[in-house]
């Protein structure tokens, strides 16, 4: 019996090992995509709308997986407002502002300015979560990250003119109301389902999308619905938001933190790669060093993140475009 046991172990192994690098690949990969798939589908659909019909498949996906696997309301009365709150700025805020700018801005340096979550999730945590002090390197690491913000929107206010300068603005506060909701949602430890908590947030959040985008956008029938928008919205919808944030989840037990903010740094200079192939954007020599300072920031942030892990859920510093 003994034996067989232990085959049987030696077995099941090999599989979870291909699993595990399988998911995060998959991760960064997806998440690179993202950003181009959101420049191609705005061609053909406004970003308001754009931005509730994607979650609102995402959200049916979500609860779909979700039924009579977890609990689907959250406990507490005080949940939903903490829900409320945190899905507005994730979603509506976050998400609008970010599609909005992607008509003015490529998609790869778009990716590159929402990497700043983790820069203001790592300054609000200092004051909102007693045990996530701000250290030296950190601080150092954010002001790099920051100057490389500032060359970016820079060099988009005087060769890209007013429309991309406040683009790139809106990329970096869209970041920074998506690292509060982290933050908050981390302070207020939630009990639900990450896939619940996030459909909850995604429901409160495009709730106001959906009545804004039919007064600005119009009925949805009438967008330009070619195929390419429909792809691109569903891939966005299930791919890029449903299957990714499952995956991002199943690997949370499975690998360290710093394993997993290393997507972080892929995803940026893949999508730079595929908006660079694909989407024949360009990327002067200036916007690059931008991105090479942000990302630098970035790593210095989380360069100890191994060495002060802890049990808990990590902050969701990750890009999610």
């Amino acid at each position: 019996m003994k034996t067989k046991s232990a085959g049987r172990k030696r077995n099941w192994q090999p599989k979870a090992g291909w699993g595990v690098p399988a998911a995060w690949l998959t991760l960064c990969i997806v998440w690179s995509s993202t950003w181009l798939a959101i420049k191609i589908g705005l061609r053909d659909l406004p970003p308001i709308s754009f931005v509730a019909i994607r979650f609102l498949v995402a959200i049916l996906v979500l609860i779909a997986v979700s039924v009579g696997r977890v609990r689907l309301l959250p406990l507490r009365r005080n949940d939903y407002a903490v829900l409320a709150i945190t899905g507005i700025l994730m979603f509506a805020v976050n998400y609008t502002l970010l599609f909005w700018a992607e008509l003015h801005v490529s998609s790869g340096l778009a990716a590159v300015l929402q990497t700043t979550i983790p820069i203001f999730g790592m300054i609000l945590a200092h004051w909102m979560l007693p045990d996530e002090p701000l250290r030296l390197q950190k601080l150092a690491g954010a002001i790099i990250a920051l100057g490389g913000v500032a060359l970016i929107c820079g060099r988009l206010l005087g060769f890209n003119g007013p429309l991309a300068f406040w683009g790139g603005i809106g990329v970096v506060i869209g970041a920074a109301s998506a690292a509060f909701a982290n933050v908050l949602v981390k302070a207020r430890s939630i009990q639900l389902a990450p896939a619940m908590l996030a459909a909850w947030q995604m429901i409160f959040g495009i709730a106001p999308l959906l009545v804004l985008g039919l007064a600005v956008d119009g009925s949805p029938t009438r967008f330009h619905w070619t195929a390419t928008a429909i792809f691109c919205l569903l891939y966005l919808a299930i791919v890029g938001s449903a299957l990714t944030f499952l995956l991002l989840y199943w690997l949370l037990p499975r690998l360290t933190v710093a394993q997993l903010q290393s997507i972080s740094l892929i995803t940026p200079p893949g999508a730079v790669m595929l908006g660079w192939l694909i989407g024949g954007e360009t990327f002067p020599i200036s916007s690059l060093l931008g991105a090479a300072f942000v990302l630098t920031g970035v790593w210095l942030i989380f360069r100890k993140a191994e060495a002060t892990r802890r049990r808990q859920q990590p902050k969701m510093a990750l890009p999610q475009p």
